[in-house]
């Protein structure tokens, strides 16, 4: 079939057939496009229905004067919770936080690991340790003051390692044998 206008836009030997499958498949797509746009439509009236039930513009301006105004309480109340936990914080470094504890027969002729060297630390592995040495004659205990992990008096070896098991440091080889109920 000839066409005076195919000819002129230089198509005039393309088989009709061919631009009818054309036609077909460009229909076919838009009337998908044309299907998926009722869809979503039809999904945005259900949430539009659903936004708006039982509301007037009134009700819906309360709602969000209701909304901003309990966005107002959470900011502040969150405000007010950081304020706190910065002073727990603060609090909370000069707290004993690390202990260390080591038993140890402080003589030979005593039995039973009665003595101990206890390491009390705060965050900045500063604090105390107490020596307490039994021996038949009674009990003694000696305080020293930790600061930064480390004593200005030298430590003895139950010392030092009271205060690497408070500063979680590798413990060094050592004759003392600890315990399992330490």
């Amino acid at each position: 079939m000839e066409s005076a206008f195919f000819n002129s836009i230089g198509l005039g030997n393309i088989d009709i057939g061919y631009l009818f499958l054309i036609n077909l498949i460009v229909i076919v797509l838009m009337l998908g496009g044309i299907g998926y746009l009722v869809y979503d439509n039809i999904k945005f009236k259900k949430a539009y229905k659903k936004f708006m039930k039982g509301s007037t513009a009134e009700s819906l301006e309360d709602k969000i004067f209701q909304m901003c105004e309990e966005q107002d309480a959470i900011r502040k109340l969150g405000i007010k919770h950081t304020r706190e936990i910065k002073e727990l914080y603060q609090k909370h470094q000069g707290a004993y936080q690390k202990v260390g504890l080591v038993k140890y027969d402080a003589f030979k002729e005593m039995g039973g690991k009665l003595s101990f060297c206890l390491v009390l630390l705060d965050e900045n592995d500063t604090g105390i340790l107490l020596n307490s040495i039994h021996n038949s004659s009674g009990c003694f205990c000696y305080a020293k003051r930790i600061k930064n992990g480390k004593c200005d008096i030298v430590l003895g070896e139950e010392e030092q390692l009271a205060v690497d098991k408070a500063t979680r440091k590798k413990m060094k080889n050592s004759n003392i044998k600890e315990s399992d109920n330490d």
